[in-house]
């Protein structure tokens, strides 16, 4: 089951206390130590954010199922795969169902986290940017989620069926009630989330089995799309903020280093400039020579 948004705020609360703790203590282990709970505690905080806010998402049928026909219309018009068809074509097959409802509720965050711990031991210059992708990505989906949309398990007059309901398996129950709301379809966080995991790992990762992981975006489209839950687009948009959070990113860090570089030439050529004022007496004898 899902962290709570109020466990894992306290969950960061007190390991910022404990690493503030443990910097009084001076030994070999305590800083790397420190380290990781400081990016736990870090991690935590964004975790409960996403959690609270959305929470606070709009959680009134007003305005979802428009928008829902509107954007089942618009794929018709763009000529996409119908869901409905690919629902049908799995939905009597029990054990198909019953894993993809699985993955669907059980795999984003587990898959995420574990991302986070590989990079954070394994590859630590590549973590930090990663995990802002992912904060951005995250901010991103939660803004457009403002706007109620319904999923497509809320129209059953176009054929869709709540397959987590059907076979006891949902992780929002009925009446609206359930872990988190139901109304914000779009974007997909679900697919937003693999997506990360897929390109980080077969962008940073050496090994010749690293393809592998984008098995993982594949059944979480699939398992979003044909649980009923998420429209296709609702994973390419996620899959748009993605792109513009790690392009939003790359250019801050473009910026960053162009001005850190500029100001190390500055640095460089004013110490240049202090050692010309010197007298030569002065010097040391290899730049004398």
């Amino acid at each position: 089951m899902l962290l709570s948004w109020q466990t894992a705020f306290k969950i960061a609360a007190a390991l910022i206390v404990i690493a503030f703790s443990l910097r009084l203590i001076s030994r070999p282990w305590i800083s790397p130590t420190v380290s990781a709970m400081r990016e736990l505690s870090l991690v935590l905080a964004l975790y409960a954010l996403w959690q609270y806010a959305h929470d606070l998402a709009i959680d009134k049928t007003a305005g979802a199922i428009d928008h829902a026909y509107w954007l089942w219309h618009l794929e018709q018009h763009l000529h996409l795969p119908s869901e409905v068809a690919l629902q049908q074509a799995l939905i009597n097959h029990k054990l198909v169902m019953q894993f993809l409802n699985i993955y669907y509720g059980g795999v984003h965050v587990p898959a995420v986290a574990i991302l986070l711990i590989w990079l954070f031991i394994r590859h630590r210059d590549r973590y930090s940017r990663v995990r802002t992708s992912l904060a951005l990505m995250i901010a991103g989906c939660l803004t457009i989620q403002m706007i109620p949309m319904a999923p497509p398990r809320f129209l059953p007059e176009l054929g869709f069926v709540d397959a987590g309901l059907l076979y006891g398996q949902s992780v929002y129950g009925r009446g609206g009630s359930g872990l988190s709301n139901q109304l914000a379809a779009m974007p997909s966080q679900h697919v937003g989330w693999s997506l990360v995991v897929g390109f980080a790992v077969v962008i940073i990762s050496t090994s010749r089995w690293r393809w592998l992981v984008l098995l993982h975006p594949i059944l979480t489209i699939l398992a979003v799309t044909a649980t009923a839950n998420h429209w296709w687009l609702d994973g390419v948009v996620a899959g748009l903020v993605l792109a513009i959070a790690y392009g939003l990113q790359s250019a801050v860090v473009a910026v960053t280093e162009r001005v850190r570089g500029a100001r190390v030439a500055v640095g460089a050529s004013v110490d240049d400039s202090g050692n010309a004022d010197h007298p030569a007496e002065e010097r040391p004898l290899a730049s004398v020579l």
